[in-house]
């Protein structure tokens, strides 16, 4: 299991768009990836559970993978999640 925190800098948080485009990515990963607000937990494979999350504009979250390709998995969502720009 790999964890990675990041602060999300988009100016709209992570509403439904990016939250779909974010589960899209993180579907090409064979891990388990997990994206934690506080103590609220999410299945990053799930838009659903993502959006229950609330993560606004400043929000810390931590993504945290298990399995096969977790290491690779938690940089790339990490960076993907950074640079969210809409």
């Amino acid at each position: 299991m790999v964890s990675k925190k990041v602060t999300l800098t988009n100016k709209t948080g992570l509403h439904a768009r990016p939250a779909s485009n974010l589960v899209a990515f993180v579907k090409k990963f064979q891990s388990t990836v997990t994206i934690i607000n506080g103590e609220k937990k999410a299945n990053a494979a799930s838009i659903i559970n993502v959006l229950t999350l609330g993560a606004k504009q400043g929000t810390e979250l931590e993504i945290v993978a298990d399995g096969a390709d977790e290491a690779v998995a938690v940089e790339e969502i990490a960076k993907y999640i950074a640079d969210l720009k809409e």
